[in-house]
């Protein structure tokens, strides 16, 4: 879940920002608005705060001098370098458990009824991890032995290549662990000295991390039995959420879900899923 951060810059650190034209705002925010979906109409300070130093880093005294390089750049590199410095990343462990606990209590055991030795698993912006191989830990737990009839492996995707490679690593801080049962602690996690600890290597082979742009069309081979989109819509306005809403109703499956943020909505004027209890959708049919 790449989020972007709505911290104030301090007043301090504000009166040392290069400053935005007002073209070049426009250019920007139309631009990320386009590609990722994101609006920034109302962020001018924070971009400035976190890009200004990049700026100055590359000798760059204006933002257009930036876009210059920005703009021409075909390799997606520059693009890469610009979302990881506006995007931070909030996730943790057991988050919003209410759906891990319908997860568990009731989508799987219809699915395990419904389907034939494989699931499809979407974690739709993914962040650092938690969420995708939280969603591992309830598959192995449910299935136990069981598991090894099935495929369940969890597709996990972000538009931010630096979470992608810290989620792979699946190395976390002990104190992240709070919220996780004392057993799966033993069961799912191993320490690895200064506090820290990685998720076993059974539960990371379950996870499959990919960069995907929500607003670019999806290319999947199968539809997915469960999309699990939780907290990124809240920085998309109503338009880009409803068509987004509607790609992802495209791709799942009859009989699937999806799972969005408890601070997020779904006009149910405007979507085909039907409405199971909040924040969690299905695909009847």
């Amino acid at each position: 879940m790449t989020n972007f951060d709505l911290n104030q810059i301090p007043p301090s650190v504000a009166q040392n920002l290069i400053r935005m034209t007002d073209e070049e705002f426009n250019r920007l925010t139309s631009f990320v608005k386009q590609k990722y979906g994101i609006d920034l109409t109302k962020k001018r300070t924070l971009i400035e705060g976190r890009l200004t130093n990049e700026l100055r880093k590359r000798g760059f005294t204006s933002f257009s001098q930036y876009f210059d390089v920005l703009f021409k750049d075909t390799s997606g590199t520059e693009f890469v370098t610009l979302l990881n410095k506006l995007t931070t990343n909030l996730s943790y462990f057991m988050r919003e458990n209410e759906h891990f606990e319908y997860f568990r209590k009731h989508v799987l055991p219809n699915f395990e009824r419904t389907r034939r030795g494989e699931l499809r698993i979407w974690s739709a912006g993914c962040s650092t991890g938690q969420e995708p191989y939280n969603i591992a830990m309830y598959l192995d737990d449910y299935f136990g032995p069981r598991k090894r009839s099935w495929d369940t492996r969890v597709l996990a995707t972000d538009i931010s290549m630096n979470v992608l490679t810290k989620a792979k690593a699946g190395i976390y801080m002990e104190e992240d662990l709070k919220d996780i049962p004392p057993a799966w602690r033993t069961k799912y996690f191993n320490k690895i000295g200064n506090n820290q600890v990685q998720v076993c290597e059974q539960i990371r082979r379950e996870v499959i991390f990919r960069p995907l742009n929500l607003m670019e069309p999806f290319q999947f081979k199968k539809p997915m039995d469960l999309i699990f989109c939780r907290n990124v819509m809240i920085y998309f306005d109503g338009p880009t959420k409803a068509n987004l809403v509607r790609k992802f109703y495209d791709w799942t499956a009859k009989g699937g879900y999806l799972f969005i943020g408890h601070s997020e909505s779904i006009n149910n004027d405007n979507t085909k899923y039907t409405y199971i209890q909040p924040a969690i959708y299905q695909k009847k049919g």
